[in-house]
Formats: structure tokens, sequence, C-alpha cells
């Protein structure tokens, strides 16, 4: 079969890929949660405890675990015990996903 034109939605995100992407956006569609991946990258050792966040980002504590479960829901960060605290860190993998099927291969 002949095309008349160059096909313009190869390599486009499916289906399933995009309802998953879309709800990860929206985890970070929210002012609160953008800061803490973007306070969690900049992290010296690359891991946070939630008990740090609350002052930088002028929130109680039960709102910073509520971001905080949102963005583990997501699959955008993961946390670690360490004695009674949990220490949060990004999932670089997924933040790659999400800038890979975002990335374009078409040259301007």
């Amino acid at each position: 079969m002949d095309f008349c034109c160059t096909p313009l939605f190869e390599g486009v995100v499916g289906r399933e890929a995009a309802d998953d992407m879309a709800a990860t956006f929206a985890a970070l569609g929210d002012p609160a949660r953008l800061r803490i991946v973007s306070m969690l990258a900049a992290a010296p050792d690359g891991s946070a405890c939630g008990c740090d966040l609350e002052g930088p980002l002028g929130l109680a504590q039960p709102t910073v675990s509520h971001h905080l479960k949102i963005l583990r829901e997501a699959g955008l960060i993961e946390g670690e015990r360490r004695g009674r605290w949990v220490h949060y860190s990004i999932v670089p993998e997924r933040l790659e996903d999400l800038r890979a099927a975002l990335a374009t291969s078409v040259s301007v």
C-alpha cells in the first residue's frame, strides 16, 4: 500500500502508557509536590527525611506526609525507614521515562 505522505503518528505514546504518565504528571501538578521532587533531587546524599521537608515547604507534617504518599504511589519517589524516620529519594528511572516520553526525534 502506498502512502501519500510520511506517517504523522509514528512513535507516539500509546494509550496505556499515556494513562500511566498522566497519573504521574498529575502527581507533579501540585506546587508542593513539584518542590519536594526538586528538594530530593538537590539533596546532598540523594535523600532527605520527611521531617526535613516541613520547614522549607512551610507545611505541617500531615500535609507533607500526604504529598509524599501521592509521589510514592506515582512511583516518583521511594522511602527507606531509618529507625523511626523515613528518608525519601527520587526514582531516577521514573523521571527518565517521563523525559523520554516527551522527547521528540524531529529535527527543526
